[in-house]
């Protein structure tokens, strides 16, 4: 913890290692109050030759260090708490440090900690400094062999990066492993873990024709739950050498899950460290959503292997370099494995309620950030998802043909390198031959740009000019912001719902029915000819960029859009969109929106040929997207105004409705493929719809759902129900999903959400004595997230009027930052939108910011986001 104000790293300060370690031998003696760490570090000056060694280390007893074989005296070399400084290094040398650290003390689980009686390491960012002294930067990259030693009985397995090159057993009961990763990399990619662990085994036939072992290590009795993961394992192996010829290069890949884990997942070279709650599947325990989650963090990690072990980022300034690519690369695996147009909804509403939210707020950062306190306040969505929007701008924009050899040039150029956004972008350039100094102002930038578009069309020559223009808010350390660079994916629909031609002014032939425009001018007018009506402009398709797309559609335009856009992207946003007006035009007392109302008939006529589409045409804006187009908030107006809509839906299609549930019953074996999924979520659809008016036939209804559910996906529709409903049904069966699943920690996160994100009144109280649960772990990031993170989602409970939501909140934030900081931090966020609610909300939210920063010792993540917010 710190008592002192933490400064700030910039990137404008950035200068190379003025040391150089080409490889690194570890020696780990395994215990859990007291590990021993030897490091031999062969290394190389780089720098001038007066520069000492300045290694980064914290949480350490520093044992002994020695200079080519010689012990160094004392007064040969300083340390503090967070650096070892040895002066006078000739220009190759070879330096062995011998550390102490207490794992089971760790509850920051960064570095080396325990977790259920076994352990892991979390390096990335910052944590390899907490087993060792070290460059701990990501542009230090060694070759590493790792020698680990434990007690055989109590860590039967013993796993590092690379290869197993020897094993063998000690006196007194011990055994040891030795790892070596022939591949140069940082040292965030360091990974141990020793425990008593089963596993499922399986190969992979590389396109060389290479065998892979694939192992996943889980505890005992888990190992059923991980065999989709090993599946999505392969086919995410297959799709790589498909997709962008990456092969894989070790012999051996495996996956260790742990219940204790800052991050989702970690890509550590070879031995990639997963949260169980993205690994562990069965029909019983997980829903769709939790397969789809798996399959795409299981192919991101493994993606990793080449966009971030193979080519790492220099610094963490280019954090986006490996994350946004990675997460590029896993959407396109997930589109194809799945649907491309469910997948691009899921892709877009995410970025909206995060990334939009992120851009809107005093937390704004650019994609490539300027500076920072704390690195791991930086793991956000506009580095991940936004970073992965300006990847799909740039394939957009060079083709994909083009985009594959712009990818395959960087694998090539920059393998085992430590690289940046500027390497990056300058491998599109020279792929494509094209200047894209004015693309790079989208990492530099930050916010959300707005593109709006009027249309004038000329009925006597049969013109349609397009005018468009772009603005850009300005953003914590940005007033002023240049135009940017925007791919805007365009078509134009009849008044009868065909497709018209788009014909630039100047072209000699026909044009296509849907082409790009490049925005570049703060505005710009495109004329096109050969227009034979007014057409209904369908703009930003597929959302060809991360902007708001505002175009002045009437309510009939929007119906046929629904109806008719070829785009399935854009026909899901004409009707969020209509949904959304429906809903603000309530609030302001008009009576729902008869036009939208009736354009989901057509969708529910239509449902059965793409059932998992259908459901996301029929899921309203959630309160939190309606927050975001309000100047000051009202929870309780929007609540009201989405639910009085979607009575007035059912209402309208009750008989369809319950048609449809009852034709889509469950029938046969559960599966996990993409239309069985779609069914269920069709099929869950219509129980929302079903359930609207939360009286006791609703509950009946959705006690029986729940009773007959043969999957946990059905199971969590009839709760999610009954969780707004006052019936004793509810409290049955919340009771018996609670009995049924009692010793499984994962599903009872699920059960601790659902009443978390209740509407009813007494959701604070409820979540207050769900944190004296057994089941609930403040220490445990995924108990935390599971019931205060889904509690801080709750637009209407969290900002309850009398502050008792933000005093929930806030005392959390507070006990956590002495457990464990970066999940302090990341749960602090929820108040990043506080000036955006009435004076009354605005002054309980101040309060509890304030109280938080003046906590005593406040570590530097949660200082950071808190001094942001108030700023």
């Amino acid at each position: 913890m710190r008592t002192d104000e933490p400064q700030a790293i910039h990137l404008k300060d950035y200068h190379a290692p003025d040391y150089k370690v080409f490889e690194i031998a570890l020696d780990f003696v395994l215990d859990p109050a007291a590990t021993r760490v030897g490091a031999r570090l062969r290394m190389a000056r780089t720098g001038a030759e007066d520069a000492p060694l300045v290694l980064n280390g914290e949480a350490l007893k520093l044992v002994s260090v020695a200079l080519d074989g010689k012990l160094l005296a004392k007064d040969e070399y300083s340390v503090d708490a967070e650096h070892l400084t040895i002066p006078n290094l000739p220009e190759k040398f070879v330096l062995d440090i011998v550390t102490e650290i207490a794992p089971e003390q760790n509850t920051l689980l960064s570095g080396l900690y325990t977790s259920k009686g076994m352990f892991c390491t979390q390096c990335e960012a910052e944590g390899f400094r907490r087993i060792t002294y070290f460059l701990d930067r990501p542009d230090v990259l060694a070759v590493y062999t790792t020698r680990i030693e434990a007690d055989r009985k109590l860590y039967p397995v013993l796993l590092s990066n690379g290869n197993l090159i020897t094993k063998g057993d000690l006196p007194g009961g011990r055994h040891f492993a030795v790892w070596r990763d022939p591949f140069p990399k940082p040292c965030y990619l360091f990974a141990l873990v020793a425990g008593d662990l089963g596993r499922i085994e399986d190969e992979f036939v590389t396109m060389s024709g290479r065998k892979v072992d694939l192992k996943i290590f889980v505890e005992h009795g888990n190992e059923n739950k991980a065999l989709y993961a090993m599946d999505s394992l392969k086919r995410a192996m297959k799709w790589d050498e498909e997709a962008y010829g990456r092969e894989y290069d070790l012999d051996i890949f495996m996956i260790v899950a742990v219940s204790a884990f800052n991050f989702g997942a970690m890509e550590n070279k070879g031995l990639n460290i997963f949260n169980d709650k993205v690994l562990l599947a069965s029909p019983e325990t997980a829903t769709d959503d939790d397969y789809g989650r798996i399959e795409g963090v299981v192919a991101h990690e493994y993606f990793h292997n080449w966009s971030g072990d193979r080519i790492t980022c220099r610094d963490w300034f280019q954090l986006s370099l490996k994350e946004g690519f990675t997460v590029f690369r896993d959407q396109g695996f997930s589109a194809d494995m799945r649907s491309h147009a469910v997948k691009r909804i899921e892709e877009v509403r995410a970025l909206r309620l995060r990334q939009f939210q992120e851009d809107a707020g005093p937390l704004a950062h650019p994609v490539q950030p300027q500076s920072y306190i704390s690195i791991d306040n930086f793991y956000t969505a506009t580095i991940y998802e936004k970073g992965a929007e300006l990847i799909g701008m740039l394939k957009t924009l060079v083709g994909d043909e083009t985009y594959r050899k712009a990818t395959d040039l960087y694998f090539a150029r920059h393998d085992g390198q430590a690289a940046t956004v500027e390497d990056w972008v300058r491998c599109f350039e020279e792929a494509s031959g094209r200047d894209l100094s004015q693309f790079r102002l989208w990492y530099a930038q930050a916010g959300t740009p707005v593109v709006g578009a009027k249309g004038l069309y000329d009925k006597s020559t049969k013109t349609y000019t397009l005018s468009l223009a772009q603005t850009l808010r300005p953003t914590p350390g940005q007033p002023e912001k240049k135009p940017m660079h925007i791919p805007v994916r365009l078509g134009f629909i009849g008044k009868s719902g065909a497709s018209l031609p788009l014909t630039l002014e100047g072209e000699n032939a026909t044009g296509p029915e849907e082409r790009v425009l490049e925005l570049t001018e703060a505005s710009q007018n495109f004329v096109f000819v050969g227009v034979e009506e007014e057409p209904i402009l369908s703009l930003g398709r597929g959302f060809s960029a991360p902007a708001v797309f505002a175009v002045d559609h009437s309510p009939a335009d929007r119906t046929t859009l629904m109806a008719h856009d070829p785009d399935s992207f854009n026909r899901w946003e004409a009707g969020q969109t209509a949904a959304r007006a429906a809903m603000m035009a309530m609030m302001q007392g008009a009576s729902p929106d008869p036009l939208y109302v009736a354009a989901l008939g057509p969708v529910l006529d239509k449902a059965m040929e793409d059932m998992a589409f259908a459901a996301n045409m029929l899921s309203l804006p959630l309160e939190s997207e309606i927050a975001m187009a309000m100047p000051v908030v009202d929870p309780d107006a929007i609540h009201a105004a989405r639910m009085g809509l979607v009575k007035t839906v059912a209402a309208a299609h009750r008989a369809k409705f319950a048609e449809l549930y009852a034709a889509l019953g469950e029938d046969g074996p559960f599966s996990p493929e993409a239309k069985a999924a779609g069914k269920r979520a069709l099929r869950n659809a219509c129980l929302r719809y079903l359930t609207a008016e939360d009286d006791e036939a609703a509950a009946t209804l959705a006690h029986r759902h729940y009773l007959s559910a043969t999957n946990m996906t059905d199971m969590i529709a009839g709760l999610a129900a009954l969780t707004r409903m006052s019936s004793a049904k509810k409290d049955e069966a919340f009771t018996h999903f609670h009995d049924r699943f009692a010793k499984d920690a994962l599903v009872l996160d699920k059960w601790m959400g659902l009443q978390a994100g209740s509407p009813r009144a007494d959701t604070v109280v409820r979540v207050r004595a769900l944190m004296e649960h057994a089941a609930f772990d403040i220490k445990n990031p995924n108990r935390v997230r599971a019931l205060v993170g889904a509690f801080s989602a709750n637009q209407l409970r969290f900002h309850a009027a009398d502050g008792s939501g933000y005093a929930l909140v806030g005392d959390v934030v507070r006990k956590l930052d002495g457990i464990n900081a970066q999940v302090a931090a990341r749960m602090a966020g929820a108040f990043e939108t506080w000036r955006r609610f009435d004076p009354a909300r605005q002054a309980l939210i101040r309060a509890e910011l304030e109280k938080t920063l003046a906590i005593s010792g406040i570590s530097s993540n949660l200082f950071e986001v808190m001094s942001k917010t108030l700023a």
